[in-house]
Protein backbone atom coordinates (compact mmCIF):
# COMPACT_ATOMS: atom_id res chain seq x y z
CA UNK A 1 0.00 0.00 0.00
CA UNK A 2 2.71 2.27 0.84
CA UNK A 3 4.93 1.88 -2.44
CA UNK A 4 1.18 2.98 -4.31
CA UNK A 5 0.68 5.41 -2.31
CA UNK A 6 4.08 7.29 -3.30
CA UNK A 7 3.41 6.10 -6.80
CA UNK A 8 0.08 8.39 -6.31
CA UNK A 9 1.39 11.14 -4.72
CA UNK A 10 4.22 11.50 -7.26
CA UNK A 11 1.65 11.86 -9.89
CA UNK A 12 -0.59 14.05 -8.18
CA UNK A 13 0.86 17.57 -9.30
CA UNK A 14 0.32 19.36 -12.42
CA UNK A 15 4.13 19.50 -13.66
CA UNK A 16 4.80 16.34 -12.93
CA UNK A 17 1.74 14.52 -14.83
CA UNK A 18 1.80 16.89 -17.93
CA UNK A 19 5.73 15.00 -17.78
CA UNK A 20 4.01 11.66 -17.44
CA UNK A 21 1.91 12.85 -20.25
CA UNK A 22 4.71 13.21 -22.48
CA UNK A 23 7.32 10.80 -22.07
CA UNK A 24 4.56 7.94 -21.81
CA UNK A 25 4.58 8.86 -25.64
CA UNK A 26 8.39 8.05 -25.85
CA UNK A 27 11.68 9.31 -24.18
CA UNK A 28 13.08 12.66 -24.03
CA UNK A 29 15.64 14.58 -22.56
CA UNK A 30 15.77 17.65 -19.71
CA UNK A 31 16.50 19.96 -22.73
CA UNK A 32 13.75 18.88 -24.64
CA UNK A 33 11.43 19.15 -21.75
CA UNK A 34 12.30 22.50 -20.89
CA UNK A 35 11.58 23.76 -24.56
CA UNK A 36 8.11 21.57 -24.26
CA UNK A 37 7.06 22.40 -20.73
CA UNK A 38 8.47 26.09 -20.76
CA UNK A 39 9.99 26.06 -17.23
CA UNK A 40 13.52 25.70 -15.71
CA UNK A 41 15.57 23.12 -15.90
CA UNK A 42 16.22 23.00 -12.37
CA UNK A 43 12.77 23.07 -11.21
CA UNK A 44 11.71 19.68 -13.89
CA UNK A 45 15.22 18.57 -12.39
CA UNK A 46 13.33 18.31 -9.41
CA UNK A 47 10.13 17.11 -10.81
CA UNK A 48 11.93 13.72 -12.85
CA UNK A 49 14.07 13.02 -10.14
CA UNK A 50 11.14 12.68 -7.73
CA UNK A 51 8.97 10.44 -10.91
CA UNK A 52 12.17 8.13 -10.82
CA UNK A 53 12.88 7.40 -7.50
CA UNK A 54 8.88 6.26 -6.75
CA UNK A 55 9.54 3.95 -10.02
CA UNK A 56 7.19 6.21 -12.36
CA UNK A 57 10.29 7.20 -14.74
CA UNK A 58 13.74 5.19 -15.33
CA UNK A 59 16.59 7.53 -16.39
CA UNK A 60 19.45 6.81 -18.73
CA UNK A 61 22.82 9.09 -19.36
CA UNK A 62 23.76 9.14 -23.06
CA UNK A 63 26.83 11.57 -22.93
CA UNK A 64 26.02 15.41 -21.96
CA UNK A 65 22.60 13.85 -21.85
CA UNK A 66 20.31 11.58 -19.52
CA UNK A 67 17.15 10.28 -21.16
CA UNK A 68 13.95 10.16 -19.27
CA UNK A 69 11.64 6.89 -20.02
CA UNK A 70 8.69 5.33 -18.87
CA UNK A 71 9.51 2.63 -16.33
CA UNK A 72 8.25 -1.17 -16.81
CA UNK A 73 6.48 -3.09 -14.48
CA UNK A 74 3.42 -1.37 -11.57
CA UNK A 75 4.95 1.92 -12.46
CA UNK A 76 4.38 2.24 -15.87
CA UNK A 77 0.88 0.63 -15.49
CA UNK A 78 -0.53 2.57 -13.03
CA UNK A 79 0.98 6.17 -15.21
CA UNK A 80 -0.74 4.04 -18.44
CA UNK A 81 -3.96 4.08 -16.02
CA UNK A 82 -3.96 7.99 -14.97
CA UNK A 83 -3.24 9.05 -18.49
CA UNK A 84 -5.82 7.44 -19.72
CA UNK A 85 -8.36 9.12 -18.26
CA UNK A 86 -7.18 12.32 -19.35
CA UNK A 87 -9.18 14.25 -21.57
CA UNK A 88 -7.86 13.93 -24.80
CA UNK A 89 -8.61 17.82 -25.57
CA UNK A 90 -7.50 19.34 -22.24
CA UNK A 91 -5.68 22.30 -23.62
CA UNK A 92 -2.45 22.02 -21.48
CA UNK A 93 -1.91 18.64 -22.62
CA UNK A 94 -2.74 19.54 -25.87
CA UNK A 95 -0.94 22.49 -25.81
CA UNK A 96 2.56 19.95 -25.10
CA UNK A 97 2.34 17.65 -27.64
CA UNK A 98 1.83 20.79 -30.45
CA UNK A 99 5.15 21.94 -28.61
CA UNK A 100 6.30 18.58 -28.39
CA UNK A 101 5.70 17.64 -32.41
CA UNK A 102 8.10 20.40 -33.38
CA UNK A 103 10.99 19.33 -30.59
CA UNK A 104 10.93 15.75 -32.26
CA UNK A 105 10.66 17.59 -35.88
CA UNK A 106 13.68 19.37 -34.59
CA UNK A 107 15.28 16.28 -33.64
CA UNK A 108 15.07 14.75 -36.72
CA UNK A 109 16.13 17.30 -38.13
CA UNK A 110 19.73 17.66 -36.09
CA UNK A 111 20.31 14.14 -36.05
CA UNK A 112 20.00 14.05 -40.10
CA UNK A 113 22.20 17.02 -40.69
CA UNK A 114 24.26 15.71 -37.83
CA UNK A 115 25.36 12.20 -39.92
CA UNK A 116 25.67 14.61 -43.09
CA UNK A 117 28.10 16.88 -41.71
CA UNK A 118 30.38 14.03 -40.77
CA UNK A 119 29.84 11.79 -43.17
CA UNK A 120 28.28 8.95 -41.50
CA UNK A 121 25.68 8.40 -42.72
CA UNK A 122 26.44 5.08 -44.03
CA UNK A 123 24.55 1.93 -44.41
CA UNK A 124 26.75 -1.53 -44.14
CA UNK A 125 24.00 -3.43 -46.18
CA UNK A 126 24.13 -1.35 -49.16
CA UNK A 127 27.94 -1.13 -48.97
CA UNK A 128 28.32 -5.20 -48.82
CA UNK A 129 25.77 -5.16 -51.48
CA UNK A 130 23.09 -7.07 -49.71
CA UNK A 131 19.68 -5.89 -49.81
CA UNK A 132 18.37 -4.94 -46.06
CA UNK A 133 14.65 -6.16 -47.83
CA UNK A 134 16.31 -9.81 -48.26
CA UNK A 135 17.89 -9.78 -44.54
CA UNK A 136 14.37 -8.42 -42.78
CA UNK A 137 12.53 -11.04 -45.02
CA UNK A 138 14.84 -14.22 -43.53
CA UNK A 139 14.91 -12.61 -40.19
CA UNK A 140 11.17 -12.72 -39.99
CA UNK A 141 10.83 -16.34 -41.60
CA UNK A 142 13.31 -17.54 -38.95
CA UNK A 143 10.45 -16.05 -36.09
CA UNK A 144 7.71 -17.94 -34.56
CA UNK A 145 4.31 -16.55 -34.87
CA UNK A 146 2.49 -14.16 -32.84
CA UNK A 147 3.24 -12.30 -29.93
CA UNK A 148 6.72 -12.15 -29.39
CA UNK A 149 7.35 -10.73 -25.89
CA UNK A 150 10.19 -8.61 -25.17
CA UNK A 151 13.11 -7.79 -27.42
CA UNK A 152 16.32 -6.95 -27.14
CA UNK A 153 18.10 -5.86 -30.40
CA UNK A 154 22.16 -5.61 -30.02
CA UNK A 155 23.47 -2.80 -32.30
CA UNK A 156 20.29 -1.58 -33.05
CA UNK A 157 21.81 1.04 -35.44
CA UNK A 158 18.90 3.37 -36.87
CA UNK A 159 16.50 1.43 -34.79
CA UNK A 160 14.88 0.01 -37.69
CA UNK A 161 14.42 -3.56 -36.35
CA UNK A 162 12.61 -1.92 -33.83
CA UNK A 163 10.17 -0.06 -35.89
CA UNK A 164 9.93 -3.60 -37.90
CA UNK A 165 8.63 -6.04 -35.02
CA UNK A 166 7.03 -2.90 -32.91
CA UNK A 167 3.63 -4.82 -34.04
CA UNK A 168 4.68 -8.09 -32.47
CA UNK A 169 6.31 -7.06 -29.06
CA UNK A 170 5.13 -5.83 -25.88
CA UNK A 171 8.12 -3.78 -25.43
CA UNK A 172 11.62 -3.09 -27.19
CA UNK A 173 14.94 -2.14 -26.29
CA UNK A 174 17.66 -1.15 -28.85
CA UNK A 175 21.12 -0.98 -27.73
CA UNK A 176 23.99 0.80 -29.69
CA UNK A 177 27.42 2.04 -29.03
CA UNK A 178 27.12 4.84 -31.15
CA UNK A 179 25.45 8.41 -30.26
CA UNK A 180 24.65 9.80 -33.50
CA UNK A 181 22.77 6.32 -34.49
CA UNK A 182 20.46 6.51 -31.13
CA UNK A 183 19.67 9.91 -32.61
CA UNK A 184 18.16 8.48 -35.62
CA UNK A 185 17.33 5.83 -34.43
CA UNK A 186 14.75 8.12 -31.54
CA UNK A 187 13.87 10.01 -34.77
CA UNK A 188 12.54 6.95 -36.16
CA UNK A 189 10.43 5.50 -32.95
CA UNK A 190 9.08 9.17 -33.02
CA UNK A 191 7.96 9.71 -36.04
CA UNK A 192 6.61 5.91 -36.56
CA UNK A 193 4.87 6.36 -32.93
CA UNK A 194 6.62 3.48 -31.12
CA UNK A 195 5.83 4.36 -27.79
CA UNK A 196 6.87 0.93 -26.56
CA UNK A 197 10.38 0.90 -27.67
CA UNK A 198 13.14 3.00 -26.58
CA UNK A 199 16.71 2.96 -27.39
CA UNK A 200 19.98 3.30 -25.28
CA UNK A 201 23.72 3.95 -25.39
CA UNK A 202 25.16 0.61 -24.24
CA UNK A 203 28.48 -1.90 -24.39
CA UNK A 204 27.35 -5.09 -25.93
CA UNK A 205 30.33 -6.47 -23.50
CA UNK A 206 28.21 -5.04 -20.22
CA UNK A 207 25.16 -4.64 -20.66
CA UNK A 208 23.23 -2.98 -17.68
CA UNK A 209 20.70 -4.82 -17.54
CA UNK A 210 19.35 -7.87 -15.38
CA UNK A 211 19.59 -11.29 -16.41
CA UNK A 212 16.39 -13.03 -18.09
CA UNK A 213 14.98 -9.90 -19.12
CA UNK A 214 13.54 -10.89 -22.34
CA UNK A 215 12.29 -13.40 -24.81
CA UNK A 216 13.94 -12.35 -28.18
CA UNK A 217 17.33 -11.36 -28.51
CA UNK A 218 18.63 -10.32 -31.43
CA UNK A 219 22.04 -9.34 -32.94
CA UNK A 220 22.09 -8.52 -36.69
CA UNK A 221 25.34 -7.88 -38.99
CA UNK A 222 27.12 -6.68 -35.59
CA UNK A 223 29.31 -9.55 -34.44
CA UNK A 224 32.00 -9.10 -37.10
CA UNK A 225 33.06 -6.23 -35.32
CA UNK A 226 33.59 -7.83 -32.06
CA UNK A 227 36.91 -8.18 -30.56
CA UNK A 228 35.65 -10.76 -28.68
CA UNK A 229 32.86 -13.01 -30.23
CA UNK A 230 31.92 -15.33 -27.23
CA UNK A 231 31.77 -12.01 -24.94
CA UNK A 232 29.41 -10.38 -26.80
CA UNK A 233 27.59 -13.40 -27.31
CA UNK A 234 27.69 -14.54 -23.58
CA UNK A 235 26.29 -11.24 -22.95
CA UNK A 236 23.39 -11.79 -25.68
CA UNK A 237 22.84 -15.09 -23.53
CA UNK A 238 22.76 -13.20 -20.57
CA UNK A 239 19.42 -11.48 -21.49
CA UNK A 240 17.54 -14.17 -22.26
CA UNK A 241 14.96 -15.82 -20.24
CA UNK A 242 15.01 -19.50 -19.77
CA UNK A 243 13.08 -21.08 -23.13
CA UNK A 244 13.73 -17.42 -25.09
CA UNK A 245 15.35 -17.46 -28.42
CA UNK A 246 18.64 -15.78 -29.69
CA UNK A 247 18.38 -14.62 -33.26
CA UNK A 248 21.92 -13.95 -35.04
CA UNK A 249 22.57 -12.72 -38.44
CA UNK A 250 26.08 -12.07 -39.85
CA UNK A 251 28.49 -13.03 -42.27
CA UNK A 252 29.52 -16.25 -43.19
CA UNK A 253 33.26 -17.07 -43.43
CA UNK A 254 34.22 -15.47 -46.96
CA UNK A 255 38.06 -14.61 -48.29
CA UNK A 256 37.43 -10.75 -49.17
CA UNK A 257 40.48 -9.53 -47.19
CA UNK A 258 39.41 -5.90 -48.30
CA UNK A 259 36.55 -6.02 -45.59
CA UNK A 260 38.58 -6.27 -42.68
CA UNK A 261 40.55 -2.99 -44.04
CA UNK A 262 38.35 -0.88 -45.61
CA UNK A 263 35.23 -1.70 -43.35
CA UNK A 264 37.53 -2.28 -40.61
CA UNK A 265 35.76 -5.72 -39.73
CA UNK A 266 37.58 -7.73 -36.94
CA UNK A 267 36.43 -11.17 -38.23
CA UNK A 268 36.07 -12.57 -42.28
CA UNK A 269 32.79 -14.00 -41.44
CA UNK A 270 32.29 -17.09 -39.27
CA UNK A 271 32.72 -20.75 -40.34
CA UNK A 272 29.63 -23.23 -39.53
CA UNK A 273 31.72 -25.41 -36.90
CA UNK A 274 33.17 -22.23 -35.48
CA UNK A 275 30.02 -20.73 -34.63
CA UNK A 276 28.95 -23.39 -33.20
CA UNK A 277 31.38 -23.70 -30.79
CA UNK A 278 31.14 -20.09 -29.71
CA UNK A 279 27.55 -20.56 -29.63
CA UNK A 280 28.34 -23.50 -26.95
CA UNK A 281 31.28 -21.84 -24.94
CA UNK A 282 28.90 -18.46 -24.20
CA UNK A 283 25.67 -21.15 -22.72
CA UNK A 284 23.58 -21.33 -25.95
CA UNK A 285 22.46 -24.49 -27.57
CA UNK A 286 21.97 -23.91 -31.72
CA UNK A 287 18.89 -25.00 -33.04
CA UNK A 288 19.17 -24.10 -36.96
CA UNK A 289 21.23 -22.67 -39.30
CA UNK A 290 20.70 -21.10 -42.77
CA UNK A 291 22.31 -19.76 -45.64
CA UNK A 292 20.92 -17.18 -47.30
CA UNK A 293 21.71 -16.50 -51.45
CA UNK A 294 22.84 -13.39 -51.39
CA UNK A 295 26.11 -11.35 -53.59
CA UNK A 296 27.83 -12.31 -50.06
CA UNK A 297 27.41 -14.95 -48.19
CA UNK A 298 25.64 -14.68 -44.95
CA UNK A 299 23.81 -16.53 -42.75
CA UNK A 300 21.38 -16.93 -40.06
CA UNK A 301 22.01 -18.95 -36.61
CA UNK A 302 18.86 -19.25 -33.91
CA UNK A 303 20.25 -20.66 -30.36
CA UNK A 304 18.28 -21.01 -26.96
CA UNK A 305 19.60 -20.56 -23.62
CA UNK A 306 21.13 -23.62 -22.28
CA UNK A 307 19.77 -24.55 -18.90
CA UNK A 308 22.66 -25.90 -17.37
CA UNK A 309 23.67 -21.52 -17.85
CA UNK A 310 20.85 -20.48 -15.86
CA UNK A 311 21.36 -22.92 -13.00
CA UNK A 312 25.15 -21.54 -12.57
CA UNK A 313 23.62 -17.66 -13.01
CA UNK A 314 21.37 -18.52 -10.03
CA UNK A 315 23.81 -20.71 -7.81
CA UNK A 316 25.71 -17.49 -8.21
CA UNK A 317 23.21 -15.18 -7.37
Amino acid sequence: MQSLLALLRAAAEPTRLRLLALIAGGPFCVTELTEILGQSQPRLSRHLRLLCDCGLLVRSREGANVWFALAEGAGASLARDILARLPADEPELAGDRRRAARVLAERARAASENFRRKGVEWDETSALGLPAAALEAALLDALPPGDLGRLLDIGTGTGRLLELLAPRISAGLGIDASAAMLALARARLARAGIAHCRVRRADMYRLPLADGGFDLVVMQMVLHYAEDPVAALAEAARMLRPGGRFLLIDLAAHGRADLLTRLAHRWPGFAEDAMANMLAAAGLTPEAARGLDLALGVRLWTARPCAAAHVESALAV
